[in-house]
């Protein structure tokens, strides 16, 4: 079958607005609920990171009730893919079918500056390539611009964490951007949906989710893209 890129984050923690590290990295469940999906389709997974670091996982995604009651840690260490990345600076996007990034705070970090990144999905939504972002991921797209300095997403429908779950997770106060106003002000057709609920927009190739609920229908709307 064909192979999917997952393009993860090399951060393990976010700078706050008081200069202070947040510890972080990716959502396990954001990783590894599409990564079975994609795997039982019969895909292979390949993990591209920057520099080629073995990404962190977000420690607060592994607790039970961040995984539907059940434990993180064992699923995240069934994906061995993550133990030996590839450098996001070699990937050539002509031996993947689709790309997928999950999220977790380490995007807001890392991707959300990374012009190899943004290289890499402007242009996997010029040639129509399927690609899946979810939660803190979309902050990558900052990073997608045009030679005129225009976001490569400008008027795209997709969603991403919203500005209402940051705040109900506590971290809204201290950061120093909110993911959901920055992604609007790059000219995005932002979409909102109730904090926490899954949802999942699709604009042409490109497949997005809300937060962590939105992992597993994402990979689903994704994996019909490749049919």
């Amino acid at each position: 079958m064909s192979k999917i890129l997952f393009v993860v984050t090399g951060a393990d923690h976010w700078t706050l607005a008081d200069g202070s590290l947040h510890p972080t990295g990716f959502w396990a469940e954001e990783a590894v609920a599409p990564y079975e999906a994609f795997k039982a389709a019969g895909h292979e997974v390949v993990v591209a990171t920057p520099g080629g670091v073995v990404p962190t996982v977000d420690r607060g995604s592994l607790a039970p009730e961040a995984n539907g009651g059940q434990e993180g840690a064992d699923k995240v260490a069934a994906f061995t893919e993550l133990q030996g990345p590839i450098k996001l600076e070699d990937v050539d996007l002509a031996d993947y079918a689709a790309v997928f990034y999950p999220g977790g705070h380490g995007p807001m970090e890392d991707l959300a500056v990374n012009a190899d990144s943004g290289r890499l999905l402007a242009l996997a939504l010029e040639i129509g390539m399927p690609l899946g972002v979810v939660c803190h991921a979309p902050a990558a797209l900052l990073a997608a611009t045009k030679d005129d300095g225009s976001n490569a997403f400008a008027g795209y429908r997709l969603t991403g964490f919203t500005n209402a779950e940051e705040t109900q997770a506590g971290l809204a106060e201290r950061a120093k951007w909110l993911l959901q106003d920055r992604l609007v002000e790059a000219g995005v057709d932002f979409q909102e949906g109730e904090p926490w609920a899954p949802k999942v927009v699709v604009d042409r190739n490109l497949v997005t989710g809300q937060n962590p609920a939105s992992s597993a229908p994402l990979a689903a709307e994704l994996l019909k893209k490749l049919a």
